[in-house]
């Protein structure tokens, strides 16, 4: 499978946590904080994976 299709599929998903963060945000502040981080490692993960 070609680095590109993981890194898109990470970044896809960063994307579905973030716009999950920001809509618990007024209902859940803990559960947003926790997307938002899982956002962050999605994230990092991609962009570890493109350049390894």
């Amino acid at each position: 499978m070609p680095k590109e299709v993981i890194v898109i599929g990470l970044v896809a998903l960063a994307g579905i946590l973030a716009g999950g963060a920001y809509t618990t945000w007024k209902t859940a502040k803990v559960m947003a904080g926790v997307l938002a981080v899982l956002t962050l490692v999605a994230l990092g993960g991609a962009i570890a994976w493109y350049t390894s």
